[in-house]
Parts: C-alpha cells; structure tokens; sequence
C-alpha cells in the first residue's frame, strides 16, 4: 500500500509502498479515503515526543470504508463508511485515561496511509451528511472541543465563552459546537483574518492577543466569560482569571506558549473560579460529540485539500499557523 512516511526528526514527509497491516484480534482494517493534519504531526516531526522510533506513519484523524475485520462476530462492519475515534485504550474510566491510552498515529501507525488498522471498538458510523473530507476532519478536535466544553466545563445555553486561537482544528470546532448549544462567543486570535473569519461563523467578536490591551478589549466588548478555552498556557493565561466571571471555568488542553504562569491564587479563590485540565476524551465524549454534530448537521470548516504528493507541503502550512480550519489529505 501507499503510505506518507516520516524517517526521522525533521525529515520531510515522504510518499512510498509499504506492507499492508496485519490486524490482530479485535481489529479492523479500513480503507482511509481521507485524513486530516493535527499540530501533534508537526510536533512529532519536530522530535518533540518523547520515545519516537522510526519510520512512523503520522496521522491521527480519518474516514474511509472498513476492508475487513479479524473476527467473525464483527463482520457487520464490513462495507460500512466509518470515521476512526483515534483516542486508543482510553480504559473503563470516563473521568481520565488509562496508562494503556495513546493516540492513533504513534506509538501505532496512523492514517496517513492506504489502510490502517484499528481497533473495531473505535470504529463509528460516518455521519451522513458530512463527506469523508469533512468527516476526517471531525475526530481530534471534534473530541477534545467536546469533552473540553461539555464534559469539563459543563456549558450550557447562554454561557458566554470566550475561544483562544481562533483558526487552529480544535478552536474551530470549539466555536461551532459552542455557538450551536446557544452560547455567546468570542475569540483571540494572532491576525484580523481568523477574528473575521470567525465572526462570519457567528462569534460576536474577538481581540488579537498580540495586542497589549488584548484582554481589556475583551472586557469592552464582553464584560466577562463563564467559560474559557484556551490551548496555549504561556504568560497570557493569567489574564484569563481577570476575564473570567464568577464561577467562570477556564479549561486548557495545550501548552505551545509555555507553563501556566504564576497566578493571582485570590482571585482564584475568591471568584470561584476552577481551572479544568482535558486532553482527547473517552468513548462516551467521542459518542455523544458525534450524536451533536449529526442532531445540528454541523460541518467542520475545511481550510484546504491535498492531494498525498502533497503532505509535506500541507504539513510546512500547518507549521505557519495560517490556516482556518482542517489542513485535509485526500488519499482516493
């Protein structure tokens, strides 16, 4: 089978032939019709993963048609289009992972291939309404927006929620799954595009954290957030508690920018604030996510389509931070 190949720390991405996986029991093997770039792959090709081997087949999210199955109790997923759950062994607990846990797309190959080989456990009907370019880019960032916004901060109709980087996969889904469960939204973002960008999708305005007074823009246009997402951490995370209102969560998946920084523990206390840390979800997250997004027919806001000749060139785009969206390879 074809499969885009990365051999090593900063080695670009490559198109070769490699042997088609064997499954094991309880596994299926899925034809991927398209996949869709994570930050996490840049990283990887960055080295900054700890115990990386090589070569690895990247690739976290997918969508494709189930070829064949290990079991024959599972033979009702043959022929069926799926998209991949690609949070693996989460375990029996829905409130953290299990030391089993890991990511499709490392230790395990990913989707960046032809085939790949999943558990039949994190195989989910592809919704109907999406196309496999849209439904690859659902998966990552459709689970981690979720349980992010649902799971850990419990949002509900009328929260105010404000979304920082505006334009990556995840703050993307975040805003559509925010402004379709009623919530009022805005966002931070590093250029005036995405903020309008983001607006033309419904959130009511945003400020560029590369402003000095970002935050006191904010609280002009907004007064206060009861839920904040946020996927940096870095020195602009203590303004989140002075943007927060009582009672507000502040919910962080991330930390390109840095450690959380020293915080005002009073305000902390005393606003009742909570400071919620998430990352992927369990298999109930990823159910009810799909269940959402198939009850409002929401599309996840593609940014560009590639063909496999042109992985390393969407993944060097990815790397820029300018896209909106999901950067999508298209493999069929």
């Amino acid at each position: 089978m074809k499969a885009i190949v990365l051999n090593g720390v900063k080695e670009p991405l490559v198109l070769k032939e490699v042997p088609i996986p064997k499954l094991e029991k309880g596994e299926a093997l899925v034809r991927i019709r398209a996949a869709a770039f994570n930050r996490r792959d840049w990283w990887i090709q960055q080295g900054q993963y700890a115990g990386l081997k090589f070569p690895i087949i990247l690739g976290s999210d997918g969508a494709g048609v189930v070829e064949t199955v290990e079991e024959e109790a599972d033979q009702a997923w043959v022929g069926r289009a799926v998209v991949i759950n690609p949070s693996i062994a989460w375990g029996e607990h829905g409130s953290f992972q299990e030391k089993t846990f890991h990511i499709l797309g490392l230790p395990q190959d990913g989707t960046f291939a032809q085939y790949v080989r999943v558990p039949v456990a994190n195989l989910y009907e592809k919704p109907s309404h999406l196309s496999f370019e849209e439904a690859a880019a659902l998966p990552l960032g459709g689970l981690t927006a979720y349980r992010a916004l649902f799971t850990r901060a419990h949002l509900k109709a009328g929260d105010k929620v404000l979304v920082a980087g505006a334009g990556g996969g995840v703050a993307t889904l975040a805003l559509q799954l925010a402004l379709y469960a009623g919530s009022e939204v805005y966002v931070t973002s590093s250029k005036v595009p995405k903020i309008e960008q983001a607006v033309a999708l419904g959130a009511r305005g945003g400020a560029l954290y590369t402003d000095g007074n970002w935050a006191q823009q904010l609280v002009e246009k907004a007064g206060g957030f009861d839920i904040i997402i946020d996927s940096a951490l870095g020195e602009g995370f203590a303004h989140h508690l002075d943007l927060a209102n009582p009672g507000g969560r502040i919910v962080f998946f991330g930390g390109t920018a840095g450690n959380i920084p020293e915080l005002n523990g009073r305000k902390l206390f005393w606003k009742q604030l909570s400071l919620l840390g998430t990352t992927m979800g369990s298999p109930a997250d990823f159910h009810d996510m799909l269940a959402f997004v198939k009850n409002h027919r929401i599309k996840p806001v593609i940014d560009s389509i590639h063909s496999v000749q042109e992985a390393q060139h969407a993944l060097q785009k990815m790397s820029g931070s300018t896209q909106f969206g999901k950067i999508v390879l298209k493999l069929e």
